[in-house]
């Protein structure tokens, strides 16, 4: 006969602070010609990335994200349909990974005064979520583990062996965390890096007794 069980789902979550920051910094220029504007954002890039290895990334952690080089247009204010180049956009995103967090507001003080001019999509991480994981899986595991002796409970069952298991899971959710300044120099910004919580959801059948 078919063996009798109780499925449940537990679900485990850890938390932990972040180590490692990634950010996009950039440099465009404009110039009347696009060879103009080229050297101009090259000369303010090297600065840039002088800056970066004064501040301790290494090369590993510097990777182009972004170039792309555009005309800047003005249409007739008259209606006539008629378009001038003004002069051409040079843009060049380089992607930055920052493993000692404590000097993140001071590097993106430093690559500012070196001539950055777009800052986006600074993002946290947990560089080894291995024991994060772990705590989550002990925790969902035990959530499933009481939720279906609390059913056993109710139905006048005892438990058995665990016949199934299946889990998922899941990562790098922020939480809220108090504000923490990661300089003091009046050219680095305070940054929050709160924290990540991993996630973990088990599927658990066990064998009625």
């Amino acid at each position: 006969s078919e063996q009798r069980s109780i499925s449940v789902n537990g679900t485990g979550e850890a938390a932990g602070t972040p180590d490692i920051a990634t950010i996009n910094v950039g440099v465009q220029t404009l110039a009347p010609t696009a060879i103009e504007a080229s050297k101009q954002n090259e000369a303010l890039v090297s600065r840039v990335m002088t800056a970066l290895k004064k501040s301790g990334i290494a090369d590993r952690d510097l990777q182009t994200a972004d170039y792309s080089i555009w005309p800047e247009q003005r249409h007739d204010p008259k209606g006539t349909g008629e378009v001038t180049i003004t002069g051409y956009r040079v843009n060049n995103t380089v992607r930055v990974v920052v493993r000692d967090l404590g000097k993140l507001g001071s590097t993106l003080g430093a690559v500012t005064s070196a001539g950055v001019n777009t800052i986006n999509g600074i993002s946290f991480g947990i560089e080894d979520t291995d024991a994060l994981e772990a705590r989550a899986r002990e925790a969902a595991m035990a959530d499933a583990r009481a939720k279906a002796e609390a059913l056993a409970k109710l139905a006048g069952v005892e438990l058995g062996e665990v016949l199934t298991l299946s889990m998922s899971s899941g990562g790098g959710y922020p939480r809220p965390m108090a504000r923490m300044a990661m300089a003091h120099d009046e050219m680095a910004p305070s940054i929050s890096a709160g924290e990540l919580s991993v996630g973990v959801n088990v599927q658990v059948s066990y064998a009625i007794r």
